[in-house]
């Protein structure tokens, strides 16, 4: 390309009406990876615009950014702290390509950074992009662009590219990941519509919360875990720098919670009590919840510090009751973790919520059963059960990728349909999905009203709906149960 690039549009390849269950759900966050990636461009000198693909009808809205602002360059920039994006929907996938075909369609460079497009590269460069970034994308983007600026037509010296040449497919060699996150400018939060998100949040929860990254990368192996994008590295930002963007996303937006999308929040040594030093310091007070290992709870004095600085509810990755499991996940923890940091954190009034995955390879109904033991005499307070999923580039993915043939991803988040032959049917772990959620929900309604026996003067207006939906919740687990019975059998 050898005019000079000054006006990029950026977008991002997650439509929420795409995905049924999140729409339902109603609870988005902005594009944090995308906003900034577009502050570090227009810090550098470029013009940008953004279209927030997140409550848009469609790809083809795209349309009128593209004819009025008249962009050079379109990026397609996924927002990496978002796990949803990291599942590599096909919905999203199609949304991508006919995006790229309208950016195309206009004379603009087309550049893509997601995981998708880096697992899926061949099929990207064949639907409208010129580039994929690969790996962590914001100092290569503006290298690409400075170089689209200058009129070079050689990116080969770019790092962390891929792109045909000559009909040729071109990978420059790999980016380092960034060590100093302070270096990074805020997001761009002002380029993304915040009162809509705020508006989606108060009808439907009564109160706004809001996405904030304070870290990057995940050192830990579990085996069904892709990072494309951010790798094994971790780097920290600084306490200093999240409380200033704390405090000026509470001035402008008035936040209430707050969701720190960290793979896992407060690895660092001493980072969680600096934390609650500076919010106390600077009088800042919310609500929050974040994703965090059992065993790095019950280092130091973490879940106290938590508690001290807010935190209302933590989702760890239990996955499974069974230790055989765990240990064939190479997840590196323990069970009796699980029981322990949920107990203490019940102890701190925080409360806990699990990420379950069944399907796993080598599963049986015996970890099965041993999963749901852990969920009833845990009772976490909200839970998250997936089937296993493989993405590329994963131990996980190479030991089935064999039998994936055509089908490797997902359509939407509410799929849940077992992609590789495992102990039992995927129509098994389908219904077993739907049994693990009703049975959670009579054992919830169970304690309420157990709680209402001991206490009935103390009894909560959500606890007595808890306790009268037992009338549903009864039959409607023992129904499920036996549909559960019928799909036993190992083929």
């Amino acid at each position: 390309m050898n005019k000079k690039t000054n006006k990029i549009l950026f977008s991002h390849s997650y439509f929420m009406r795409f995905d049924k269950k999140q729409w339902d759900l109603g609870q988005p966050y902005a594009p944090l990876g995308t906003l900034f990636a577009a502050s570090l461009l227009r810090k550098n000198g470029y013009d940008v615009v953004l279209f927030d693909s997140m409550f848009a009808e469609g790809p083809d809205k795209v349309i009128s950014y593209l004819d009025e602002f008249k962009p050079d360059t379109f990026v397609i920039y996924d927002d990496g702290f978002n796990y949803l994006t990291k599942m590599c929907l096909t919905n999203m996938r199609e949304a991508a390509f006919r995006m790229a075909e309208l950016a195309k369609e206009r004379g603009c460079k087309v550049i893509v950074s997601s995981s998708d497009s880096t697992d899926h590269f061949e099929k990207y460069l064949d639907n409208g992009s010129d580039v994929i970034i690969k790996g962590e994308a914001e100092q290569t983007l503006l290298e690409l662009v400075n170089s689209h600026t200058e009129g070079t037509t050689d990116i080969s010296n770019v790092k962390g590219l891929i792109y045909r040449e000559q009909g040729k497919t071109i990978h420059t060699p790999k980016r380092e990941v960034m060590r100093d996150l302070d270096a990074l400018p805020l997001p761009a939060w002002d380029l993304a519509d915040m009162k809509k998100y705020r508006s989606v949040w108060k009808k439907k929860y009564n109160y706004f919360s809001i996405n904030i990254a304070t870290t990057r990368g995940c050192p830990f192996k579990c085996n069904w875990c892709a990072k494309p994008i951010y790798g094994n590295r971790y780097n920290t930002r600084s306490v200093k720098q999240v409380v200033e963007e704390l405090l000026y996303l509470k001035k402008n937006y008035q936040f209430d919670h707050v969701w720190f999308c960290d793979d896992i929040f407060g690895l660092k040594p001493g980072w969680v009590n600096e934390f609650a030093d500076q919010l106390e310091k600077a009088q800042l007070k919310f609500s929050y919840k974040i994703q965090s290992r059992v065993d790095l709870l019950l280092e130091e004095n973490n879940i106290a510090a938590l508690a001290r600085s807010g935190c209302d509810t933590v989702w760890v990755g239990a996955e499974s009751g069974s230790q055989k499991i765990l240990d064939a996940m190479d997840k590196g923890t323990k069970v009796e973790q699980i029981y322990e940091a949920s107990r203490l954190l019940k102890k701190q009034g925080i409360k806990t919520a699990f990420f379950l995955q069944f399907g796993y390879l080598g599963e049986t109904m015996e970890d099965i059963k041993k999963t749901i033991q852990m969920l009833n005499d845990l009772l976490p307070d909200d839970i998250g059960a997936s089937i296993s999923y493989p993405l590329p580039r994963t131990k996980f993915y190479d030991k089935v990728k064999e039998q994936l043939k055509e089908k490797t991803n997902w359509v939407d988040s509410d799929e849940l349909i077992m992609m590789f032959k495992n102990t039992y049917s995927p129509k098994f772990y389908k219904q077993l999905h739907r049994y693990i959620h009703k049975n959670y929900r009579k054992k919830q309604a169970i304690e309420s009203l157990k709680n209402f026996i001991k206490n009935p003067f103390r009894i909560k207006k959500n606890s007595v709906k808890k306790i009268a939906s037992l009338l549903y919740y009864v039959p409607i687990t023992f129904l499920e149960q036996l549909k559960l019975n019928k799909l036993t059998i190992i083929e």
